[in-house]
C-alpha cells in the first residue's frame, strides 16, 4: 500500500481521520478505565500488536518488547494482567494526537498517531511512562474500523519498570 494508493476527496479524508481518531479515543479510554477485556476487540481475529523500541524499528531489527500475533494471544495477555501478574497498582492516562492518514487501498488504511502514556500510583505523582507513535494498519469491518496491526514504536531506550498494560 503506497501513499498514492487512492486519492480521497478532502471531506472523505476528514471523515476517515475522524473515524480513526474516534477509534483511538475508544482504545485509550478502554485501557485507562482498565477494561482490558475490551482491548482485543479493537483488532481483527488475526490482528497483531507489537511494542518495539524506536532504535530497533529505525534499524529494521525485529526484536520487540511485546509481539502478539492474534486476538487469542491478546486475550491470554489480558488473563495474565487481570489474573496472574502481581504489581503495585497504578493508573494510566493516554493522550493520542490526531491521526495522519498515510494510505488508503480499498477497505485497508495505513495511519499513524503520536501517543504519550502517563502513569500515576495511588498517593503518588504522575510520571511519563511511555511516549512514541502508533503505526497502524486498519481494515473496515461491519463493526467499523479495526486494527490488523498496531505497532507501538516507543522513543525511549528505557521504560519504567516493566510493561504490564498495553500502550
Amino acid at each position: 500500500m503506497s501513499q498514492d494508493s487512492v486519492r480521497l476527496e478532502p471531506v472523505e479524508r476528514l471523515q476517515l481521520q475522524f473515524e480513526i481518531d474516534q477509534l483511538n479515543a475508544a482504545y485509550a479510554a478502554a485501557l485507562d478505565d482498565k477494561r482490558f477485556e475490551a482491548w482485543p476487540e479493537f483488532f481483527v481475529e488475526d490482528g497483531r500488536y507489537t511494542v518495539q523500541a524506536r532504535e530497533n524499528f529505525d534499524r529494521g531489527l525485529p526484536l520487540a518488547l511485546m509481539d502478539l500475533e492474534s486476538r487469542g494471544m491478546m486475550k491470554d495477555r489480558v488473563y495474565g494482567i487481570t489474573q496472574t501478574i502481581y504489581h503495585g497498582p497504578y493508573y494510566t492516562r493516554h493522550l493520542v494526537s490526531p491521526a495522519q492518514v498515510l494510505a488508503v487501498e480499498g477497505d485497508r488504511v495505513k495511519a499513524q498517531a503520536n501517543y504519550a502514556v502517563f502513569r500515576t500510583k495511588p498517593a503518588g505523582v504522575s510520571e511519563v511512562y511511555n511516549v512514541g507513535r502508533y503505526v497502524d494498519e486498519l481494515v473496515r469491518t461491519p463493526q467499523g474500523l479495526r486494527f490488523t496491526s498496531r505497532l507501538c514504536v516507543y522513543d525511549s531506550e528505557m521504560i519504567l519498570n516493566s510493561l504490564i498494560y498495553p500502550v
